[in-house]
């Protein structure tokens, strides 16, 4: 079976699969690093025009690394959770300390920097540099929950029992990292979360779910993502005027963009904690220097 979903797969994709300029023969590891850190809970399609951005402002982990912190989290504009470009550049000031400047291949080394889990660092060396590793996001995990293991949708949480499957159809090193960006796109485009389109599904005559009539999921509650009127809302809000402002920014222009006081102090507080805001005077505020 694994070679008949290995051949459908890597077929499909050869066919199907979007260019995106991390994925570009000429893309470096250091494109490849950035793509993963912004795609963390972001669509592709509003990635692709920061990651341009980024890639044509910091061609390299040092020269993001040579700039405050705070650049980082104004080019980052409005992708969300912003905390990710606080990481991102941190990252990259230990690739210049660490590692020469130069992304490291080695998994044990990717996982050392700030903001990289097991996901992402499985996804650098695999992505950047060819090596063989389990990749499991979102869209991977969708896809083998259903083909292998015939439930609609995986565990919240990576179990042991799914990390072995996944290594147990993980293909030799010549082709692990296509395997893997390709089960990831065939989960994006076709093995969707809502209304997967089974019809077009190369594997579909060997998928378990679909064998066993799409049973519905049945696991732990899957609690879903609110953004109206939220905390992370407001701090979006507040950091916006931030992110914009040429300077300083008086506490009363910030107040003016959220009526909820108490929402309002805990998110700018919030902000302060994380360092993704700085006081520098009585009243203002600014992006960290």
């Amino acid at each position: 079976m694994h070679g008949n979903i290995h051949e459908a797969i890597l077929g499909w994709y050869d066919v199907h699969q979007r260019d995106l300029p991390w994925r570009r023969p000429e893309a470096g590891p250091w494109s490849v690093m950035v793509s993963e850190f912004m795609l963390q809970q972001t669509p592709v399609a509003r990635v692709l025009p920061v990651h341009e951005a980024w890639l044509t402002r910091w061609p390299t982990p040092a020269s993001l690394a040579a700039e405050p912190s705070g650049e980082a989290v104004r080019a980052w504009g409005r992708l969300g959770y912003p905390r990710r470009a606080l990481r991102l550049h941190a990252a990259a000031g230990v690739i210049v300390e660490r590692h020469g400047g130069e992304v490291p291949a080695e998994y044990d080394d990717l996982i050392g920097l700030p903001g990289v889990g097991d996901y992402t660092a499985a996804a650098i060396a695999s992505f950047g540099f060819g090596r063989r590793h389990v990749v499991l996001d979102t869209n991977v995990r969708r896809v083998f929950a259903r083909l292998l293991a015939g439930e609609e949708l995986p565990a919240p949480s990576v179990t042991r029992a799914e990390r072995e499957l996944a290594a147990s159809v993980l293909p030799g090193e010549e082709t692990a990292a296509v395997w893997s960006v390709a089960v990831m796109e065939l989960g994006a485009l076709v093995c969707t979360a809502t209304a997967p389109s089974c019809a077009d599904c190369p594997v579909v005559a060997e998928c378990a779910w679909y064998s066993a009539g799409r049973p519905a999921y049945a696991g732990p509650e899957r609690k879903a993502q609110t953004w109206a009127g939220t905390d992370r809302q407001c701090r979006g809000r507040l950091l916006a005027v931030l992110r914009d402002a040429d300077g300083p920014v008086h506490k009363r222009r910030l107040d003016l963009v959220w009526d909820k006081v108490e929402q309002r102090e805990r998110a700018l507080a919030g902000l302060l904690t994380d360092g993704l805001a700085v006081q520098v005077g009585p009243q203002t505020y600014a992006l960290p220097g």
